[in-house]
């Protein structure tokens, strides 16, 4: 493979919406996240009321990269190698003799290889974006919640109640229902949570476009939230951007799945109707898959291989399935990258938009947790904190896996020339080869460390 990757090179070039093309104000976000589901329990499930307070310091327990055990109520950090570097029992953080007695040096017991490893199953969840996280703080507090009530239990059952949250909230007709909480509020006041987007982007878009690039969008996001999102972002003119929409693409099916399990549907008012056997044009359309889209795009640029690169936050539903399924480059969107050097996160919205919702602020998700340490690596527990005690993150090692390169925003690149070449994660053994503009602090001081 080259050495290096270029946007000239490819053919087609896809985005994912949420947190990709459309960036959210996190604090403000992930706290009406959190409230969807938190009055969801409370209200319907019969939870404790303690659940709807949360404090500005309890956002420092979320971290990208986090798996919660569904059964102990456990949360734990991987290695690279797949043994557990820290673990909190809810929000309570397991001392080293705890961890020891627990998971040991071993693998952790459903650690398997890359591709082997979902990130969703019966058994575990994994958070691995900012829609997930909100939801990671509240599964803590409420297994401290039934912990206490129940003295030490030791096995769980909350995760049924979760998901029914997740229907309420979040299921097709929701945002048409004005059901639940979170639609309502993201319709009533857009600006308090969205970034509109940057000018140099919305030229980048068109400068994409005005090379012959076909652009795709393909979105989880139903319909109608996509549209309204792209609107505020992007313009009522948004559609005349994209070549080919795709929304509730249910990734990372869209990649995985057989064109039989998973046909494309075209929509009318945003409203599925008719389930097709082929993708033959461009348009606006529900569900689908990779492979009958590629087909479209073979036909499209009269190319037998045409080169897609796309641009997504999320290594579980983005970034590995267009990778391994698809073969697709895959640019990841990590705004952990954004505070990395100061410590204090990126700013691209104007000043007077700053402050202007009252009370005490959560970090921003992206930013460092005390609690769980550095995203990229760790110290083994138990051993001095020397430099040779350092590994990598489990979430480090997908990143230079399945990412061609990893850029904290589009804004990042957006005024580059479409022909700059990017170093490839590939390129080397390095591990920081493919971040832009910089690799994370924390990698770029570590660089001699080596995969344990």
């Amino acid at each position: 493979m080259a050495q290096h990757f270029s946007l000239a090179a490819c053919d087609v070039v896809g985005f994912d919406l949420d947190h990709t093309l459309c960036r959210y104000n996190l604090p403000e976000s992930a706290l009406l996240i959190y409230n969807s589901f938190a009055q969801f329990l409370v209200k319907e499930k019969g939870y404790d009321k303690e659940l709807l307070t949360v404090t500005p310091e309890d956002w420092d327990f979320c971290c990208k990269g986090l798996a919660l055990d569904l059964e102990d109520g456990n949360f734990i950090k991987l290695a690279d190698n797949g043994t557990v570097l820290r673990a909190s029992h809810g929000t309570k953080m397991m001392p080293p003799e705890a961890l020891a007695a627990a998971y040991g040096r071993k693998e952790w017991k459903h650690f398997m290889s890359d591709t082997g490893m979902a990130c969703r199953s019966g058994k575990y969840y994994f958070y691995d974006n900012y829609f997930d996280l909100p939801g990671a703080l509240l599964c803590a507090r409420v297994v401290d919640s039934l912990t206490k009530q129940n003295n030490g239990q030791k096995t769980f059952d909350f995760w049924k109640d979760i998901v029914a949250g997740i229907q309420h909230n979040y299921k097709m007709s929701a945002f048409k229902e004005n059901c639940g909480i979170y639609f309502p509020e993201i319709k009533r006041d857009p600006g308090r949570y969205l970034h509109t987007c940057p000018e140099s982007v919305k030229k980048w878009l068109q400068q994409l476009k005005n090379a012959g690039k076909i652009l795709l969008l393909i979105t989880s996001s139903h319909s109608d939230y996509c549209r309204l999102l792209c609107e505020y972002i992007l313009g009522n003119d948004f559609t005349d951007l994209f070549d080919i929409v795709i929304t509730n693409a249910l990734k990372p099916g869209f990649f995985s799945h057989l064109p039989s399990q998973r046909p494309f549907w075209t929509l009318e008012k945003d409203e599925e109707q008719e389930a097709l056997p082929s993708l033959d044009k461009p348009g606006w359309y529900s569900q689908g898959n990779a492979v009958h889209l590629y087909e479209l795009l073979k036909k499209m640029t009269g190319r037998n291989e045409p080169k897609v690169v796309y641009f997504g936050d999320s290594m579980h539903s983005d970034i590995f399935p267009a990778r391994h399924y698809s073969n697709w480059e895959t640019v990841l969107i990590l705004e952990e990258l954004r505070g990395d050097r100061d410590g204090k996160p990126e700013e691209s919205e104007p000043l007077e938009k700053k402050g202007k919702y009252e009370g005490p602020k959560a970090k921003p998700l992206n930013t460092l947790s005390k609690k769980w340490g550095s995203f990229f690596i760790d110290s083994v527990s138990g051993l001095e904190n020397t430099e040779d005690s350092l590994v990598y993150t489990w979430s480090c090692k997908r990143i230079s896996t399945y990412s061609t390169i990893a850029i904290p925003s589009l804004e990042a690149i957006a005024e580059l020339p479409l022909d700059y070449k990017f170093s490839r994660f590939c390129s080397s053994n390095s591990k920081t080869a493919g971040y832009y503009p910089n690799p994370p602090l924390i990698l770029s001081n570590n660089e001699t460390l080596t995969t344990k």
